[in-house]
Formats: structure tokens, sequence, C-alpha cells
């Protein structure tokens, strides 16, 4: 259904701190021209947890509106909240969205049997394909293999995005959730690994800035062209790395204005933007990764 780099799109903000829907509409364009294999709407990365729910899925519906059927989109529905991730999940069901990305609660800290009934619930109400987010260094809550794995048995469970930082996670998923199920990176500096292991993609944050460079990577990757991936792949580790140099978003964002793919870099309350170390550190990465002036 899926496979390649897959984008976890940033929201653009207003100096204001409002949603930048001329922007926002640069990006779905960009990610068209640029062979990225689908965008991922209103995850984490966009800022999910500090937009309200009318904003969450207005930016879903002109993403939708933007792309017009020239890539897929995949629509952030998760929470700590188990009836609002089912809301998000109808929500999104109505609006066409290709599959929906369902974030494990965080804060809630739910034991593996709680998982299993969190997500049971959404798929008993909705079925919309589903992609889990297993994302402990954020969440404090990690979803195990042998739980994936009879989540895997319900219906609309079509994958993970695995950003536990271990790639033996990848044989342990591969064991318990068969061949069929979709298995994508959440970790950039890892993925490449992660694909010579048998995922199928990136759900990635570095798309954002490297969106061509991404997209060919995975496709080198998935046809076995190591070599080139290879190649790729080292040019962008800096990049990678350095994304990550403040809490995520606050440096792609940074990154996306400095490239003119977006007006400001503004995030929204309580995250605040990116210093004056970071972003020598991100122009640095930039200039490695051979980026600056192709924004």
């Amino acid at each position: 259904m899926f496979s390649g780099s897959i984008v976890a799109l940033i929201t653009p903000m207003t100096a204001a701190g409002e949603v930048d829907n001329d922007s926002l509409k640069r990006l779905v364009d960009y990610h068209v021209a640029s062979g990225t294999a689908a965008i991922a709407a209103m995850g984490t990365t966009g800022e999910s947890p500090t937009l309200s729910t009318d904003e969450h899925l207005e930016v879903v519906r002109r993403v939708l509106e933007f792309a017009n059927g020239r890539i897929p989109v995949i629509g952030g529905c998760g929470s700590n909240n188990t009836r609002q991730a089912i809301r998000l999940s109808q929500a999104m069901k109505a609006m066409g969205v290709a599959a929906g990305l369902s974030v494990t609660p965080y804060y809630n800290k739910p034991s593996q049997a709680g998982l299993l009934a969190h997500y049971s619930a959404i798929t008993d109400a909705c079925d919309l394909p589903q992609l889990l987010y297993n994302v402990p260094g954020r969440t404090g809550c990690d979803l195990l293999p042998e739980t994936a794995g009879r989540l895997a048995e319900l219906g609309p469970v079509i994958g993970i995005k695995d950003a536990s930082g271990r790639l033996d996670r990848v044989s342990e998923l591969k064991h318990c959730c068969g061949d069929d199920f979709l298995l994508f990176s959440g970790d950039d500096h890892l993925a490449l690994d992660f694909v010579r292991l048998g995922g199928h993609g990136v759900i990635s944050v570095t798309a954002n800035v490297a969106a061509a460079d991404m997209a060919a990577l995975f496709r080198a990757a998935l046809v076995g062209d190591w070599a080139q991936a290879e190649v790729i792949n080292q040019r962008l580790l800096p990049l990678h790395q350095h994304l990550f140099c403040d809490t995520n978003p606050i440096p792609v964002k940074w990154a996306c204005a400095e490239l003119g793919l977006i007006d400001t870099s503004m995030p929204r309350l309580p995250l605040i933007p990116l210093n004056t170390s970071g972003k020598e550190q991100l122009r640095e990465a930039l200039l490695k990764a051979e980026l600056t002036g192709r924004g």
C-alpha cells in the first residue's frame, strides 16, 4: 500500500502562531514535485498536541485539497484519549485519507494490555486502515512486537512506524506481524539500515527539507541499489542528526524557512523558535547536505 519516503509533514504557522495555509500549499506541491511517496499530515511532527480538533481536521482537509489526488495522504489520528482517537479516525475516514497514523497514548503510559484495548476500541469503531506509531522516547510507552503482532490480526491495522531506536525490532516485528505488515522507520539516521533489514521505508522528518534526496535514497534502497542509497545517506547524515538539536519540530521548521519552503519558522507554544546555536549547527548541516540554494 505504501513504501519509500513518506514525509512527517510540519504544520507551517504565521508569525502570530496560526496555521499558514499558503505555506501549507507550497509544501504539498513541493512534495508532489519531489517524488515523496505519501504525506503524513497532523502527526506529532505536525504539532498535533497543540492544535484544536477543528484546526487538526482543517489541516488534513487542506492537505487533501492541495494534493488533489496527486499523492496519498495519511492523517494523524492518535491521541492519549481513546474516544478522541476514535473521533479523529472516523473524521479521517469520512474525509478520504488513505490511512491513519495513530501514536501510542502519551503520558498515560498504558500497559501492553491497555494498548491492545486502546487500538482494538479504535478499529472496532472505524475500519480506516491504521499505521501504529511507536515512539517511546516521546510517549513514555513502548509498543512491544508481541503486542503489535496481536494488533496485526485486526483487519484495519496495516503497519507500524517504529521510532524505538532499535534495529533489532525489524526482525522481531516481521516475526510477530508477518511479511505483509508494513514496517516504517521513524528514525531518519537508522532508516537505511531499517530497510536493509526488511523494512518498507521511512516516515521522515528529514524529508521536509530534503524531499527529493530522501525519495531517491529509498527508491534505490528498495531495489537493492545499496551503493547509491549509501552515497545519498552519507551526505544527509549531518542533517538527520542536527534536525534533532532541539525538540522536534523546532529545528525542521527553522530549516524549512531557511530554504524558503515556508514563510516563518514559528512553532506553537509551549515550543519556541530555534536558538542561535541550533541555527549555526543546522546551517552547516544544510551546506553539507548540499541543500542550500535548492529550496
